[in-house]
């Protein structure tokens, strides 16, 4: 098939474009194998994670989802920017709200998901 371009007349080629869709548990992946593992407790399940990881990165590699539920509509949320700004983050570590992505894995960490009540609710 010939298509006309601004230079003259060319033959328009067939472009391939590949796509692979693989589904995993999490899309998330360790780069390699760690080699201290420690046991903390998230919403009441064992989690092995990596000390010292970022604990968001860490709970996204285990497969843990979602990390919270939004206040107003009960959406579920995940960790988003990574760097502190969204707080989509937000979980409960040993009971102080904390964002997940600017907090390091300890050992024993108890985590739960942040029960944000809006203020009207409350009155």
């Amino acid at each position: 098939m010939r298509a006309f371009s601004p230079t003259g007349w060319k033959e328009k080629r067939n472009r391939r474009i590949w796509r692979c869709l693989v589904k995993t548990a999490s899309s998330v992946r360790r780069l390699q194998t760690p080699e201290q593992l420690v046991s903390i407790q998230f919403a009441g399940a064992e989690v092995k994670v990596r000390e010292g990881g970022n604990l968001a990165a860490e709970l996204l590699a285990a497969g843990v989802s979602p990390f919270r539920e939004t206040p107003v509509s009960g959406a579920p949320r995940n960790p988003y920017c990574m760097m502190g700004a969204c707080f989509d983050c937000l979980v409960e570590i040993d009971g102080v709200a904390r964002q997940a992505c600017m907090t390091e894995v300890v050992a024993g960490m108890t985590i739960s998901r942040h029960s944000a009540v809006r203020e009207s609710d409350n009155a």
